[in-house]
């Protein structure tokens, strides 16, 4: 974790020294090691659908975790086996998570709203043993069970239902007593699937040891994290690398409570009245949440809520949003940046750095990231590049399951290619520019995405914007905008023109976009990005017809 109270980025980085233990497991230092100092310290506060609170214990969740764990081992699951954790936030993800970890187990976390192609790829690709779900993932795993021939018992939490077993039910017939298996930090604890830009998506295999480097991410983007009173909460899934390793199982390793609860519906207004009524003091909140809760005019007014952080990463948030958090919060919003096979490796920290307009932050200390070219060579101040992450270190995923070839592509001698282009300047801050098959390259120029989009959402009419490069004959690539209008705004060629001169004017003549869409919404990922790949294809066609 950081030193104690830094007195500046730099401080943090010269005092900044790993400590992995020899033996760790994450169930136990996310869970037990809280419930034997104080069992009734608070861990976990539920809210249901219709509004009803129930608070956890650490002492509950080591007992009830401990419960699962005993059934686990009686179903005859071994050390090393794949455990499917098939739900959205609530208790039973946490307790399945940590009776994984703590019996040895590979979990993995899968989202709720999977379809079934989806889930098949994943659970047959994994060979998943176990999977502990409700009755909405039951049914879908029912249409594939004769495809998954690895998965041996499937438990649901709401009752039994055809073909799986009653989860409290039968965890109740076991001890609550469970000597945890003795795990090494490299040992591996979780594989977490990445969305991907091409082809089937690859299970990202990381060792215990992945809580540890997350750590300091977590701590720097929440300004110095934890602090008296801290409470955390997100509406990002825990099926997801955010949600997961940035927000519960960090929270829970400091022993800071977390809010949970499943919207049926993420709303902004839901969004700010739920971090009133709960305390909220942190919150990781993805750029696409940010953006629906800035359509909100005045919340500060309409509610009181009390934050003392806000983190976002997945795409750069641009100077706007960045505007707008401090008049809605009152504090400036720390971007971070990472990925799923190495996260948080880069972060804002505004009580320790200048927030640089364009940049996502500086290497999180612990984690050593430059810019390098095709060959691995860094490259200097200003140059553009790959980002890339040193190995080894702790946050660094494993392998690929199952995929040796892909392992070794995501390498260039000792260093990590995040897949994204960027560049570092003279203070060491990171300017994100965008995925490499994102990054428009039109009339010689190579044009980053996210200063466009930036841009164009200052506009009155915007309520979402995402920008592609679309294919050109003259220019290889024009700039596309794909456009969300605010409900009081039509959409017209008149629109259109005023829009390309807004973004002429404020930005260069060759980055305007040449070509506007408006539609109804964008095609996002579950984790709240805009799907670009998709976007794309979806610009050829409109342009075709």
């Amino acid at each position: 974790m950081l030193p104690l109270n830094p007195k500046s980025y730099d401080d943090a980085l010269q005092q900044f020294s790993w400590d992995i233990p020899q033996r760790y497991n994450i169930g136990v230092d996310a869970c037990d090691k809280w419930a034997e100092q104080d069992s009734r310290r608070l861990a976990l506060i539920h809210i249901g659908h219709d509004g009803s609170v129930r608070n956890y214990s650490f002492g509950e969740l080591l007992e009830m975790s401990n419960r699962v764990g005993n059934l686990l081992l009686a179903q005859g699951v071994e050390r090393g086996d794949r455990v499917g954790i098939l739900l959205p936030q609530a208790p039973e993800t946490a307790l399945g998570h940590i009776a994984a970890y703590k019996t040895g187990c590979i979990a993995i976390p899968l989202f709720a709203l999977f379809g079934v192609e989806a889930l098949q790829y994943r659970l047959k690709d994994s060979g998943a043993r176990v999977v502990i779900t409700n009755a909405e993932g039951a049914a879908k795993l029912a249409q594939i069970r004769e495809h998954l021939p690895d998965l041996q018992v499937v438990f649901t939490i709401d009752g039994a239902h055809d073909g799986t077993l009653d989860l409290h039910r039968e965890a109740a017939r076991h001890s609550s007593d469970l000597t945890p298996v003795d795990t090494a930090p490299d040992d591996p604890a979780v594989i977490i699937y990445t969305s991907g830009t091409t082809g089937q998506p690859k299970g990202a295999l990381h060792a215990h040891r992945v809580l540890l480097g997350h750590l300091p991410g977590v701590e720097i983007s929440h300004n110095l994290f934890p602090q008296e009173g801290d409470r955390m909460w997100t509406p990002a899934d825990w099926a997801w690398i955010g949600g997961l390793f940035d927000v519960l199982l960090p929270s829970w390793h400091h022993g800071i409570a977390v809010v949970a609860h499943r919207f049926q519906k993420f709303t902004p207004e839901a969004a700010f009245q739920l971090m009133q009524d709960h305390g909220i003091r942190n919150t990781f909140l993805p750029p696409t949440a940010l953006k629906m809760m800035r359509a909100v005019v005045e919340p500060e007014k309409r509610w009181n809520f009390q934050l003392r952080s806000v983190a976002s990463g997945g795409e750069s948030l641009g100077a706007e949003l960045l505007d707008w958090g401090r008049r809605t919060f009152g504090l400036t919003i720390n971007e971070f940046y990472g990925q799923t096979e190495c996260n948080m490796t880069v972060s804002s920290c505004s009580d320790l750095m200048p927030v640089t307009p364009g940049a996502i932050g500086r290497p999180v200390p612990g984690h050593q990231v430059a810019i390098v070219d095709e060959g691995g060579n860094v490259l200097g101040s200003g140059e553009t590049g790959n980002i890339a992450v040193h190995s080894p270190d702790p946050v660094m995923f494993l392998q690929y399951w199952n995929n040796t070839a892909a392992t070794r592509e995501k390498y260039i001698g000792d260093w990590l290619l995040t897949g994204d282009t960027g560049s570092m300047d003279d203070n060491g801050y990171v300017h994100f520019m965008g995925r490499n098959d994102d990054v428009i390259t039109s009339a010689g120029y190579r044009i980053g995405p996210g200063e466009i989009e930036d841009c164009i959402l200052q506009h009155p009419s915007v309520k979402m914007v995402a920008v592609v490069g679309a294919a050109d004959p003259q220019r290889t690539e024009i700039v596309a905008a794909v456009i969300v209008l605010k409900e009081a705004y039509e959409a017209n060629e008149t629109l259109k023109r005023e829009i390309q001169d807004y973004v002429k004017n404020r930005l260069a003549a060759h980055e305007y976009p040449r070509e506007i869409f408006f539609v109804d919404e964008l095609p996002m990922t579950t984790t709240g990005k805009v799907i670009r790949r998709e976007l794309r294809q979806q610009v050829e066609a409109w342009r075709r017809d």
